[in-house]
Order: structure tokens, then C-alpha cells, then sequence
């Protein structure tokens, strides 16, 4: 993990920006990892794919109860940033994916505000 800062994580995945000099990297994307992907996103891409999971959990308030993903069915459409590429997911992955977005998306935030504006 030494070629990669870290941004967030949880149970469910990683958010973190490769460092300068890895291969072909633009150091304005975040790589976003869970269920076994990985996505190569800039930051706009990360908050729409924010506004996405908001209308997901918009469309399906009735399963937010879930404890498990064991006990959950995956009868959730999730649109990904990718414009050809959606999941089917739980009510609990949901919450999880909700979380490590928000989370990526906090510290970015953060981390613009502490390099840039509080310096001025």
C-alpha cells in the first residue's frame, strides 16, 4: 500500500489516489474499489455517482432495516458513473457503498480546504 494514499474506507472497500510516478496515472482521479471492482474516477464522477445512489435509496426506503447481506435480496438497480454500467445490489451493500462515496467524497473536500483555502 506504499503506492497509494488513502483516502477512505470501510467494510465494504477503498478510496485512494495513486501516487505521483505509478504508471499512467492522473493525479486528479480517485480509484474506488468494492464488490470487486475498481473504478478510475475524477471527482465530478464521484459525486454523481453520490446523486446516483441518493435516487436509489430514494426508490427503495422500505429496505433500509437490513442488518445483513446475507438476508437481503438484491433487488436494487444502482446506476454506476459509468454511463453503459449498473449494479444489482442489497439494501445493506447500498448503505455500505453510500457510505465509502460519502466518506471519499468528505475527505476530499477536506483535504481541498486544508491545501488551498485555509492556506489563503
Amino acid at each position: 500500500m506504499e503506492d497509494v494514499d488513502v483516502i477512505y474506507h470501510n467494510d465494504t472497500g477503498i478510496s485512494f489516489k495513486w501516487k505521483n510516478g505509478i504508471g499512467n496515472t492522473d493525479e486528479n482521479r480517485v480509484q474506488l474499489v468494492f464488490k470487486d471492482m475498481g473504478f478510475y474516477l475524477l471527482p465530478e464522477e464521484v459525486m454523481l455517482f453520490s446523486e446516483n445512489i441518493r435516487v436509489a435509496r430514494r426508490r427503495n426506503p422500505q429496505c433500509f432495516r437490513c442488518l445483513s447481506s446475507d438476508v437481503c435480496e438484491r433487488n436494487i438497480l444502482l446506476k454506476s458513473p459509468l454511463q453503459k454500467m449498473d449494479f444489482a445490489v442489497n439494501a445493506f451493500e447500498l448503505n455500505e457503498i453510500c457510505d465509502l462515496v460519502e466518506g471519499t467524497i468528505f475527505k476530499l473536500q477536506l483535504n481541498y480546504y486544508l491545501e488551498y483555502v485555509a492556506k489563503n
